[in-house]
């Protein structure tokens, strides 16, 4: 048993009832940098997808039914609509740096990691995952595509032939939006190709590249609704990294209530510390080049930038679990959680003491500001990842971030109207 992707008729906005397509967009729900990011989609239009996504409301319950009200409002308004025929979408992003992705946005049935078929990589946690279910009880919507991969063979019968071929015809959506990223979407609802992409398709895994709480949000819902259902499927992305690799970046770590005083003095001489001179861009290069030898982390938040590498063999044998592969063992998330924030800081992985920030200069920023500890990490290659995955063997939570993203709010999918 292979993937199994399903058209469907997207929830789409209308071009005409909103400001402007781009300023409906928002980054995925984890990756928006609250609040300021927050507060800037919202008042950017009063549509924006954000408000969907991250409902704002005094409690969980008053967020998601705001969510869920907001959202029939829109429909009856016109704002969102549905397209008149199902279809798979074909979505691409280009960068100005020539950067380009294309894949597939369609409903992929579901199946658990012992299927072999879409295989997680990292770890989840229990609350967002929580979060993330309510919102979509509410919505009873796929607010947003989760990004998957998987490796095309690049025949000409494959499904990317039929991308390619797609992507040469007018889009039916295309815009631009600040990040730089020009987006444009294809709706394919011709039998042929359709057929053509799911005998291809049937052939592959997939690797959740990211969107692990979304797919793990999936698989709790459909085990709440009798099948069939459309809670048997979820709203993905699917890109053939044969064909467009992605790029892979780190996800740091803000240590909400450790100065970085205290952080380096309980480090001993357990760890090589070094101050590093110069700009975030400099300090990065040297955490990169510390990398490639080992374990290493760029600790910011007092104005200046430590180098920690070079951790003590005996502490990382007392500390990190010998159960798991070498690969995994020695990862810089593994050192980081096992040896440093559950031995050393004895810091929990709670909302209240970590908080996990994709942008660097975000986290280094807010770290000075609050006089907290941020942990800048060097990014985990794809090859790593995929050879853990099919081993079974998941990452520490947050270990990576694949992109580019998939923007949210370009379509959605509606599980039961």
């Amino acid at each position: 048993m292979g993937l199994d992707l399903t058209p469907f008729r997207g929830l789409r906005y209308d071009p005409d009832r909103v400001g402007s397509l781009s300023a409906v967009t928002s980054p995925p729900y984890d990756v928006v940098v609250r609040p300021d990011g927050l507060h800037h989609l919202e008042s950017s239009d009063p549509h924006n997808i954000v408000r969907l996504i991250l409902p704002q409301a005094t409690t969980p319950a008053a967020r998601n039914k705001k969510a869920a009200d907001t959202l029939q409002r829109w429909l009856a308004e016109g704002v969102l609509a549905a397209d008149s025929e199902p279809g798979l979408y074909v979505y691409e992003q280009r960068a100005d740096d020539g950067m380009l992705q294309r894949g597939l946005i369609g409903a992929l049935r579901l199946s658990e990691p012992s299927e072999g078929v879409v295989l997680p990589h990292e770890d989840v946690m229990p609350h967002i995952v929580a979060d993330r279910a309510d919102l979509m009880r509410a919505t009873s919507t796929n607010l947003e595509p989760l990004l998957l991969t998987y490796r095309g063979d690049n025949s000409a019968a494959d499904a990317t032939a039929v991308i390619e071929r797609t992507a040469q015809n007018p889009p039916i959506l295309a815009t631009t939006t600040e990040d730089g990223f020009s987006h444009r979407l294809w709706s394919m609802t011709d039998p042929e190709d359709l057929t053509a992409i799911q005998t291809d398709l049937a052939r592959h895994q997939a690797l959740i590249a990211d969107g692990h709480h979304r797919w793990a949000t999936y698989l709790r819902l459909r085990a709440e609704h009798a099948s069939p259902s459309p809670w048997d499927f979820g709203l993905v992305l699917l890109v053939d990294t044969a064909r467009y690799p992605l790029r892979v970046r780190a996800i740091h770590r803000l240590l909400h209530h450790l100065p970085v005083a205290e952080a380096l003095s309980a480090l001993g001489d357990s760890f090589r510390v070094r101050p590093v001179q110069g700009p975030l861009s400099e300090a990065l290069e040297a955490l990169s080049a510390a990398a490639a030898e080992g374990n290493a982390f760029l600790l910011a938040g007092d104005g200046a930038f430590h180098l920690v590498d070079r951790p003590s063999p005996d502490l990382l044998a007392r500390t990190i679990p010998a159960d798991r592969p070498e690969a995994w063992r020695t990862l810089d998330a593994t050192v980081l959680h096992a040896t440093l924030l559950d031995h050393i800081w004895r810091i929990p992985d709670v909302p209240e003491h970590i908080a996990y920030i994709h942008d660097t200069a975000a986290t280094v920023a807010k770290a000075e500001r609050d006089g907290a500890t941020a942990v800048l990490m060097h990014p985990v290659r794809e090859e790593v990842v995929r050879e853990l995955a099919s081993q079974g063997v998941t990452m520490p939570r947050k270990s990576t971030s694949f992109g580019p993203k998939p923007a949210s709010g370009l379509v959605l999918r509606a599980l039961e109207r």
